[in-house]
């Protein structure tokens, strides 16, 4: 091999390196203060029906809340994964809520198609400000928080989250 073309893989490696890294910093979820989990519970957003749904009627419970939007790909990858970790683990304290990125009309049409058994509620923007005041700060989607009983973030992952990696950390949370 050539000294040439050992110095290009060399810087190559190198730059590959660097663009993981700063691609980490930048878009990885961030550590979230313990009053914007707190405040959290303050909010409510609408289901499909228009009516108001608190966030505080889950608190005190594992909360696997799922920022998503119907047009997003990964997000409609997760979602059957998260109904059936739902159904296993409803009847142990566990609760899935999506708060949707987008509007009422867009997911009323996508959950015809593909329904789930979990709540879903319409955020649009204010949804989007919570998501990065929940650690966020890329505005990217999907992006999912586990949320424990005593209010501690226990799991935060932007992007599609694999099933085993959420179903272990849930097995870890059972009150």
């Amino acid at each position: 091999m050539s000294k040439k073309l050992l110095i290009f893989a060399a810087l190559a490696v190198a730059a590959l390196a660097a663009g993981a890294w700063f691609a980490q910093m930048r878009y990885a979820p961030q550590s979230v203060a313990p009053q914007a989990v707190s405040t959290l519970w303050q909010l409510q957003f609408a289901d499909l029906s228009g009516q108001p749904q608190p966030l505080s009627q889950w608190r005190g419970k594992v909360l696997v809340l799922n920022f998503w939007a119907s047009w997003c790909a990964p997000c409609r990858e997760e979602m059957p994964d998260f109904d059936a970790l739902r159904q296993k683990y409803q009847s142990k304290g566990i609760e899935f809520v999506g708060i949707a990125i987008d509007s009422e009309k867009n997911v009323a049409q996508f959950l015809q198609a593909m329904p789930v058994s979990y709540p879903i509620l319409i955020g649009e923007g204010a949804a989007l400000a919570l998501a990065r005041q929940l650690g966020n700060n890329a505005g990217a989607l999907p992006f999912t928080l586990v949320i424990d009983s005593n209010e501690n973030i226990a799991l935060s992952h932007l992007g599609l989250l694999p099933r085993d990696r959420l179903d272990k950390a849930l097995q870890g949370l059972i009150p």
